[in-house]
């Protein structure tokens, strides 16, 4: 089955396949580092991060773009308010960002570019735009005319045909449907940071900076630009205009949104008190893998409910498949193969590989292994499994988990390591062919105290990490 994504410029689920080569030229929008990225953030950076892994798992090779939004007017207010220059106050955030996608396990994409870093590509952007006639200049700042693009609209599939010439926005965010020409170059105001350059002091509006970025390392057009859903409209909408307008081609074939996270049914905001950061959550004991698979459990078009009882859910899931594992790699089974569940890896196999080719159907992709551990569970308690039948039952895990990344526990989380639990096992063995019980019950309550819970059988002790 063909690797298929719902593409929001022709609203249909499309076969992929990169342009050119095995090669996927993708864009994704960054964080902009005003502040610390937030559980919403991160339904979409976990997105893309499971996008990389199935691109990759199906043969493609990636160069992937993510941008750094270093400069924009929050980030401009809040360093000046702090008597702080840009580079001092963003590095900050931008540090705390990738500290939290690394405790997140989200792969770090080929190139990690900031906005600062290229205001001479976008200078010369703009002066390419100027000379095209799709530009115009008031008070010392450039801005696209709209109009000027007859397909604009496209991508949000709004019709802006009846849009006022000559009506500006100054800021770099505005309401939906309301369609202004934008600024590509801003003149500072008193005590701004700003430029020197060839079209005069200042410095670059939010949406050329993507444009720029984008087809600087990529090209003319990409096989995938991300996003979540509240880019579409006004930000991917500009990136189009510009990169379009620059180019008379395409900017990309498929573009990809991801919807709303809500916070216990409500739309996340400081006011409500339903705001969390990632570093909120792990201050409150809750595990990186916990969160990610959380974030990751719900397929991306789909709005995505967080609860803290959903966290827990989310837990008690990674548990038991750690358990599974533990079952898989300790427990002594009969030789041989038992040929019907060889084949009941394969169609689990074939389920998961399905549902993630079709359109990153992660929640199937979940229901799939799950399906498939409770069966193999039922097979091991029958006396139906026979030791043949672990590895390909491992294999499948670790195929899982190439792409959900969450069986190994956190560093700061994991405790005893196997190893260690199984030398206090072989410890408490000897003590209780010694008569020694007092030692025997001493290893059993230290165990407990770190999360493993031992069970006594008749073919020895089984143990399994606890639910924290």
């Amino acid at each position: 089955m063909a690797l298929r994504f719902y593409n929001t410029l022709t609203l249909r689920v499309e076969e992929f396949q990169p342009a050119r080569d095995l090669t996927v030229r993708m864009y994704t929008c960054g964080p902009t580092v005003y502040d610390y990225a937030h559980i919403g953030n991160f339904r979409t950076f976990t997105f893309f991060d499971i996008l990389r892994r199935v691109l990759r798992d199906r043969g493609f090779r990636l160069d992937h773009v993510m941008n750094i939004t270093d400069v924009d007017d929050k980030i401009i207010r809040n360093a000046t308010a702090q008597g702080k220059s840009l580079e001092e106050y963003t590095r900050v955030y931008t540090e705390a960002f990738l500290e939290d996608c690394k405790a997140l396990r989200l792969e770090r994409p080929e190139h990690l570019v900031r906005a600062t870093e290229h205001i001479p590509e976008m200078v010369a952007a703009i002066r390419a735009l100027s000379g095209k006639q799709y530009t115009y200049e008031s008070e010392g700042s450039t801005y696209y005319r709209i109009a000027s693009f007859p397909e604009y609209g496209k991508l949000s599939h709004n019709d802006f045909t009846g849009i006022k010439a000559g009506a500006r926005v100054e800021v770099d965010t505005y309401d939906k449907n309301d369609a202004r020409d934008f600024a590509l170059w801003k003149a500072p105001k008193e005590g701004e940071p700003f430029w020197e350059t060839e079209i005069g002091k200042g410095r670059p509006g939010w949406h050329i900076e993507c444009s720029v970025m984008a087809m600087k390392y990529l090209g003319e057009t990409l096989d995938i630009h991300g996003g979540g859903v509240d880019l579409i409209f006004p930000h991917h909408e500009n990136e189009i205009a510009q990169s379009e307008a620059l180019t008379g081609r395409p900017f990309a074939r498929f573009w990809l949104h991801s919807e709303f996270l809500l916070v216990e049914g409500q739309r996340m905001g400081k006011s409500l008190g339903n705001y969390y950061t990632l570093r909120d959550l792990l201050s409150r004991g809750y595990q990186p893998e916990t969160i990610r698979y959380l974030l990751a459990s719900v397929p991306y078009r789909k709005a995505l409910n967080f609860t803290f009882d959903g966290l827990k859910s989310a837990a008690t899931a990674i548990e038991r498949l750690r358990n599974f594992r533990l079952r898989l790699q300790t427990d002594a089974y009969p030789e041989g193969m038992n040929e019907k569940l060889r084949e009941r890896t394969r169609s689990a196999e074939r389920d998961f590989v399905a549902s993630l080719e079709d359109d990153l159907n992660t929640a199937e992709a979940l229901a799939a292994v799950f399906e498939y551990v409770r069966d193999m569970n039922t097979a091991m308690d029958s006396g139906e499994f026979r030791a043949g039948n672990a590895g390909p039952a491992l294999d499948l895990l670790a195929h899982f988990d190439s792409i959900f990344e969450v069986l190994e526990p956190s560093a700061a989380a994991a405790g005893l390591s196997d190893e260690e639990v199984e030398k206090l096992i072989a410890e408490r063995n000897r003590a209780r062919r010694e008569r020694n019980f007092a030692r025997s019950d001493e290893i059993r309550q230290e165990l407990l105290n770190q999360g493993i819970i031992l069970e006594d059988t008749r073919e020895g002790a089984r143990w399994k990490r606890k639910l924290s």
